[in-house]
């Protein structure tokens, strides 16, 4: 790529747990990396994605959803979010068509007018709501805060994404691509199985249960003709264990056989998985705990 024809820069999806982020990049990118589910908080670590075509490379930076903090996860998690403002170019704040604006869009409102970025708002989920609620909520944010641009879209439904990525790339600097075009993550392959894992088990388990769970891939062998992966979901009540493991072993079966698909589409490869449950009493407010399973707390510094 001609470096002084094509842009290059990195993008921040920030906004409240469950407004669709990780869905929209997914769909932005073309392909499933980052997991979604309807219960808050999905998205633990900031995971980076590649999109590339003609135009250039925007790198995504797909943060934690920013909310009050319980224990130590929920406080790495915030921070994550929070630092990754430092390391962009522009920013996607994503947020529902509402003309209410609580607590948790007010904290992240004073985020973004002390960064000094361009700062797109995204009104997302337009597909639940009518046209005139949509320009109810364009109309309130609008009062808020001089945004860079305004883009109502669908991040479920495709609906206009094609002219969300126009406008980022107008906000882009001019410059050589950070990664080769065919690189679409930064992931390890284990992690993006863990949380694919993870998705499946939020997915399937009741409500008290999924913000407890964590997945680790203990090994992942390619034979031949198949992938071989043994993992482990860990929770923090015995009580849990039993639920996940279900009865004569349904939960678990459901939770790997729905994983597995989703796996060996990603790896174009069949797979054998093995899934086991442990408990960890209070994992989420243990820093090695949380190092092990992927969530590194030095890399949200202060």
């Amino acid at each position: 790529m001609d470096n002084r024809q094509t842009k290059a820069g990195f993008v921040a999806l920030v906004g409240r747990p469950n407004v669709g982020k990780s869905t929209l990049m997914n769909h932005l990118i073309g392909q499933k990396i980052a997991i979604t589910s309807n219960k808050p908080q999905t998205t633990r670590n900031r995971i980076q994605t590649v999109y590339t075509d003609k135009r250039g490379q925007v790198v995504f930076l797909d943060t934690p959803g920013i909310h009050k903090a319980k224990n130590r996860l929920g406080s790495y998690m915030v921070r994550v979010a929070e630092s990754t403002l430092k390391d962009v170019d522009a920013v996607l704040w994503l947020v529902e068509p509402t003309t209410f604006i609580g607590a948790g869009e007010r904290h992240i409102l004073e985020q973004l007018k002390r960064c000094r970025l361009p700062v797109i708002l995204v009104i997302n989920k337009i597909d639940t709501v009518t046209k005139d609620a949509v320009a109810n909520a364009i109309e309130t944010y609008r009062r808020e805060m001089d945004f860079s641009q305004i883009v109502p879209v669908s991040a479920l439904r495709s609906n206009n994404t094609d002219t969300l990525l126009d406008c980022i790339f107008g906000y882009l600097p001019y410059g050589e691509p950070f990664y080769d075009e065919d690189t679409v993550t930064d992931q390890p392959q284990r992690q993006i199985v863990a949380e694919m894992i993870r998705e499946k088990a939020l997915r399937c388990l009741e409500e008290e249960i999924p913000h407890g769970i964590a997945v680790a891939v203990e090994r992942m062998q390619w034979k031949e003709t198949i992938v071989e992966i043994d993992a482990t979901i860990i929770c923090e009540r015995e009580s849990h264990k039993g639920i996940i493991i279900g009865k004569q072993g349904g939960m678990l079966k459901k939770i790997g056989s729905q994983a597995r698909r989703d796996i060996e589409n990603m790896l174009e490869s069949q797979v054998n998985l093995k899934l086991w449950v442990k408990v960890k009493k209070d994992w989420r407010d243990s820093d090695f705990l949380l190092k092990n399973f992927g969530y590194n707390p030095s890399d949200a510094k202060e």
